[in-house]
């Protein structure tokens, strides 16, 4: 867990020197908060892409905290992060896993260089650490792209999971039937590669609706997860993205990617704040440690430490 813990710390540098520590020059000049200096704090803080709406929501609750007069900027800091904190807890979740003898289906979203593949990947990999015996297929749903299944194919074997794909241009709803027919003799877990275009693009939604609609009318019920995988560098407009996704197919989770590339890590709170959808994973780097279960305790700590 430590060495986690100092990869997130690292993985956030550029947010935490963008936000926190900026924040903490600005309260330096003087010995308590002034108006000029909040200004430049709800600044800061949407630069820093937690939106405008939360950022004016934030200092509004940190002044009305202040015991006495204006906070000192050592107080401010302190309330600041015990907001953050606050503000984040319930967000996490533990990814579901049956334990009824079930397949468990795991619908997996993103647009195209959101780290999607990448993602289950590594995802499947972490299954198969903390259980080698546990059966692991992937499904080559993102027929759209013909380099999409080829990437699957090698993650596949490199992982030794099987692997469900049809030829390039295909329905995506049929490569999904026989995967979730074949999960239903093997067991353990299925994973669902889908398309990555833009989420403006109708016929991606329709598309992710019927994957689902095929996965209910063979198990029954729907699938156990809908996770959308999002590039953290997109800040403001990943929140489009997950309330499209989120309208189409109900998402269940979210994974952050790409937290170490970008200032804006603010976003982790948007997202939060906006959609109510649990943040599952984060990840701060291209290595399969790099991604790791979200803990709202961890990321704030490690934004304000160093």
């Amino acid at each position: 867990m430590t060495a986690w813990v100092d990869r997130l710390r690292s993985g956030l540098r550029q947010t935490r020197i963008g936000l926190v520590e900026a924040i903490g020059e600005t309260l330096s000049r003087g010995e308590t908060v002034g108006d000029a200096q909040l200004e430049a704090i709800e600044e800061i803080l949407i630069a820093g892409d937690i939106g405008a709406r939360m950022a004016a929501g934030l200092i509004t609750e940190l002044t009305a905290q202040a015991s006495r007069g204006r906070p000192s900027g050592e107080e401010f800091l302190v309330s600041l992060k015990e907001v953050m904190r606050l503000r984040l807890a319930g967000s996490e979740r533990s990814l579901a896993l049956r334990s009824d003898g079930e397949p468990t289906v795991i619908v997996v979203a993103g647009v195209n260089g959101s780290g999607k593949t990448t993602t289950i990947a590594k995802l499947a990999a972490h299954l198969h650490g903390r259980d080698p015996l546990l059966p692991i297929t992937l499904a080559a749903a993102d027929t759209f792209r013909a380099a999409a299944i080829e990437q699957l194919a090698v993650w596949s074997e490199r992982l030794d999971t099987d692997l469900i794909k049809h030829r390039a241009g295909t329905d995506p709803s049929a490569v999904v039937f026989d995967a979730v027919d074949h999960v239903q003799r093997t067991g353990g877990v299925l994973f669902v590669d889908t398309a990555g275009r833009l989420q403006t693009k109708h016929n991606l939604m329709e598309e992710l609706r019927k994957i689902e609609r095929t996965v209910t009318k063979r198990l029954g019920r729907s699938s156990d997860e809908r996770l959308l995988v999002l590039d953290s560098t997109t800040g403001q407009n990943g929140i489009s993205q997950a309330t499209r996704f989120h309208e189409a197919i109900g998402l269940t989770g979210i994974v952050l990617t790409k937290l170490d590339g970008t200032a804006k890590g603010g976003v982790v709170l948007a997202i939060w704040e906006a959609l109510r959808v649990p943040l599952m994973y984060i990840g701060v780097g291209e290595h399969e440690e790099d991604l790791h279960e979200f803990s709202s305790e961890q990321f704030v700590e490690a934004l304000f430490s160093g």
